[in-house]
Parts: structure tokens; C-alpha cells; sequence
């Protein structure tokens, strides 16, 4: 499982979609997708904008949680 930081990222600097899109050109849809962690895909020319307008590496936006993980933290 992969596990997005923007909601999280968002948060601590108060934006809100709209804002991020408009800033980053970004499309709100597809940003939304990763905010509420409902995307399938991501361009990497979308993780770069987001990582250049965050002052941020890939591993800071995102996080790879083994299946193994996910099911002890259910129980």
C-alpha cells in the first residue's frame, strides 16, 4: 500500500485544494485524488511540482506501508 502525506502536508501550512492547484497548475481533480488517497495512478512530472512546491522529497509525500503492516495496525 502506498500512503499520501498531502492531507497531512496541507494541513500544517493550511491550504486548501483550490490554492495548491492554483499555485502548482496541478488540476484540482488530481489532487483531490491524492489528498483523499482515492488515486489508482500519478504522472512524475505531478510528483515533482508537488515535491518542488513542498521543499520536499519523494519519501516525504509518499510511503510504502507492506500489506503485513496494514493488517497488524487493523487489530
Amino acid at each position: 500500500m502506498i500512503k499520501c502525506h498531502l492531507s497531512r502536508m496541507m494541513g500544517e501550512r493550511k491550504l486548501k485544494i483550490a490554492d495548491l492547484a492554483r499555485e502548482t497548475g496541478i488540476n484540482r481533480g488530481t489532487l483531490t485524488r491524492l489528498y483523499h488517497e482515492t488515486t489508482t495512478r500519478i504522472e512524475l512530472e505531478v510528483v515533482e511540482q508537488l515535491c518542488r512546491y513542498f521543499g520536499c522529497s519523494v519519501c516525504d509525500l509518499f510511503e510504502y506501508i507492506r500489506n503485513n503492516d496494514v493488517n497488524k495496525k487493523a487489530f
